[in-house]
């Protein structure tokens, strides 16, 4: 069993819907499914995956063709405050918001 964690700066909700997809598949066949969703989180999750698959092969001796995604979930991370200008010199407040992927690999 290897992990990876990675801090995206993509909404927490966006990234969920994208691992929600890959969820308990085996490594191959998720990153395959990866490959061809057209969502802005989608380059972090195959990153953290990748990494999470290359943590088992080198540091825990796994064999890669075995490797299944056994969790993988995001969480929220902080929310940077900005401000925009707006008429009559007032502002809006704009919330740039982060979130960390954490996925778990383990061998079959």
């Amino acid at each position: 069993e290897a992990r990876a964690q990675a801090n995206d700066s993509c909404f927490a909700s966006k990234a969920r819907l994208v691992v929600d997809l890959v969820r308990g598949k085996n490594v191959k066949e998720a990153l395959g499914i990866l490959e061809y969703v057209n969502k802005s989180a989608t380059p972090a999750i195959i990153k953290v995956v990748k990494s999470a698959a290359q943590n088992a092969v080198f540091n825990e001796g796994a064999e890669e063709d075995k490797l299944y995604i056994k969790e993988i979930y995001v969480d929220e991370g902080p929310t940077l405050k900005r401000f925009r200008a707006r008429a009559k010199g007032s502002g809006t407040q704009i919330l740039k918001r982060t979130s960390h992927i954490t996925c778990v690999v383990a061998e079959r």
